[in-house]
């Protein structure tokens, strides 16, 4: 038996869990991979292999049926996000799939907030010139009595929500799916997000929430919003923040997720100072993705019968 890791995060401790598949004579498969496998490279593979642990990757029907005239049985997703996963594609040619949801919410949330701070207070700013020898004192604001928005309520969005509590600010959420919680009211978007001073993204990407952020969106926020996504880079328009920013709209934008990842070194975006930057990686503490990587060997054992 074979089993695929093509999860990043994973990847990265794969020794770690490599006694676990020895231990039941199953061959683990951890090619090198930076964020994905393309999908030519999956099709190549797959069918080679019994089951798959999945990152990113192009989780396509073509992925898939190419897998099933071979010997894959069963996947799981690793993570929560399953915008790359075709289930339809898998209800079809009957491979059994879940994902590891619940695991990321302090670890994410930890992300979202360090990147409001930073923001907030130029810290990026400062070091950056420090480095260079230049001794600045810009001036930042204050968080206490600001507003936020966060957008997904789920297990990310309401550990933001809970966490900023602390700050004394005031929080909405927007989740059609959502109840209140630590007397967070429930709107509906984009009610009211012309008083927001902060606008977290925090929920799934699909078909309604693809470019939910989008010229008319960012034209209604405030030019000194700003705004943090740790969620999927498309729930915004990278085009038409690109173009807002270009008229110095936005204290600051925080994006730890892109609609084309990894981030081009010719995306426009680089050309904003008031930008931080991540790569995707909100999730990845090293207690988060054993949590998660053993949760996910074990729904693949289960989904193959390994006892």
């Amino acid at each position: 038996m074979r089993i695929l890791v093509t999860c990043p995060p994973m990847l990265k401790q794969i020794e770690v869990y490599r006694p676990i598949f020895e231990e039941k004579n199953i061959e683990l498969i951890a090619p090198q991979v930076i964020q994905v496998m393309t999908e030519y490279e999956l099709i190549e593979i797959l069918p080679t292999m019994d089951g798959w642990i999945i990152g990113d990757d192009p989780a396509t029907e073509r992925v898939f049926a190419a897998g099933v005239a071979g010997n894959l049985k069963a996947a799981v997703k690793w993570g929560v996000g399953v915008d790359n996963i075709d289930f339809e594609a898998c209800k079809k040619l009957g491979i059994p799939i879940i994902n590891t949801p619940g695991m990321f919410g302090n670890e994410v949330s930890d992300v979202a907030i360090g990147i409001m701070i930073n923001l907030t207070r130029k810290l990026h700013d400062i070091d950056r010139e420090v480095r260079k020898g230049n001794w600045i004192k810009p001036v930042g604001n204050s968080t206490i009595g600001k507003k936020v928005g966060i957008v997904g309520f789920g297990d990310i969005g309401l550990a933001i929500g809970r966490k900023l509590k602390a700050f004394d600010m005031e929080i909405v959420a927007y989740d059609p799916n959502a109840s209140s919680q630590f007397n967070i009211p429930i709107l509906n978007f984009p009610e009211d997000i012309e008083s927001l001073d902060y606008l977290f993204l925090a929920c799934a990407l699909n078909e309604s929430t693809h470019h939910l952020v989008n010229k008319e969106t960012l034209a209604r926020l405030k030019d000194t919003a700003i705004i943090v996504n740790v969620s999927r880079g498309p729930l915004i328009d990278e085009k038409a923040l690109i173009e807002s920013l270009e008229t110095g709209k936005f204290r600051g934008v925080g994006l730890d997720v892109f609609e084309e990842e990894p981030l081009s070194t010719s995306s426009p975006l680089l050309r904003f100072d008031n930008c931080f930057f991540g790569s995707h990686n909100g999730s990845n503490t090293k207690e988060a993705v054993d949590k998660t990587s053993h949760k996910a060997i074990e729904l693949i054992f289960n989904f193959l019968g390994v006892k």
